[in-house]
């Protein structure tokens, strides 16, 4: 039995990987900030696939958050294998316009809660433990105007990562990012006012879906992705070829 902690689990991309999870056998906690129902919705679909499973309420801007949502999982679930960073904001403006506080709280909810997390989650995981964080493809390249602060926030999950990699090889703990690029969810929706011009940029031209980006994470955490370490996957449908 393996137990997973994915943050940001509510909607979108999260409640996918989750639900992922659960199908591989993964007892699975989940965060969510402000949707209570949207998570216990999420949750009860991973006990109806024969899952434990925990919602826990948590900012991943709040450091005292963080660590206890890793605690409270490890505390009910019996322990912690697979520990998904997921949680995210997407700010986008023009550069001039940004706040001091507008880039703390992306630097915080990002890299930040990233490496929080993982320090936290650390006394809890063993040989074969898996630390995935869900960058994004905007972080190596940027195609429109905008995204200076994302793309910074973002791009700092893989200098984390491939020195983590490095730091846990000894441990057996795998450190991976899957970067994803135009997603079809509420955050990003198919048909939103932009889709058109994101679907332009891709090989394939059309939008991922969550549950693409969740079969990799499901991938990395298994036993199939045992040797995978410090890599960056991206999956865009090809819009960073």
């Amino acid at each position: 039995m393996r137990v997973a902690l994915v943050t940001g689990g509510s909607r979108g991309i999260g409640a996918a990987i989750a639900l992922r999870l659960a199908a591989d056998g993964v007892d699975v906690a989940l965060t969510y900030r402000a949707e209570e129902g949207r998570a216990e919705a999420v949750a009860a679909e991973v006990r109806a696939r024969g899952r434990r499973a925990v919602a826990v309420r948590a900012d991943s801007a709040e450091p005292g958050d963080i660590a206890h949502a890793v605690e409270r999982t490890a505390a009910e679930l019996g322990g912690l294998d697979i520990l998904v960073n997921n949680a995210g904001i997407f700010p986008a403006k023009p550069f001039a316009e940004f706040t001091v506080a507008e880039v703390d709280l992306a630097l915080a909810v990002h890299p930040r809660a990233a490496f929080l997390a993982a320090q936290a989650a650390l006394p809890h995981l063993g040989p074969g433990g898996r630390i995935i964080s869900i960058g994004s493809n905007l972080s190596e390249r940027a195609p429109f105007p905008g995204l200076s602060l994302y793309s910074m926030s973002k791009s700092a999950l893989n200098g984390f990562t491939r020195a983590l990699a490095r730091e846990l090889g000894p441990r057996e703990i795998t450190v991976n990012v899957v970067q994803p690029g135009s997603t079809d969810t509420d955050m990003n929706p198919g048909d939103g006012e932009h889709a058109d011009a994101q679907r332009a940029l891709t090989a394939l031209g059309r939008f991922g879906t969550a549950a693409d980006v969740a079969e990799t994470v499901a991938f990395l955490a298994g036993e199939s992705g045992r040797t995978i370490t410090g890599a960056v996957l991206t999956v865009d449908g090809g819009t960073n070829a």
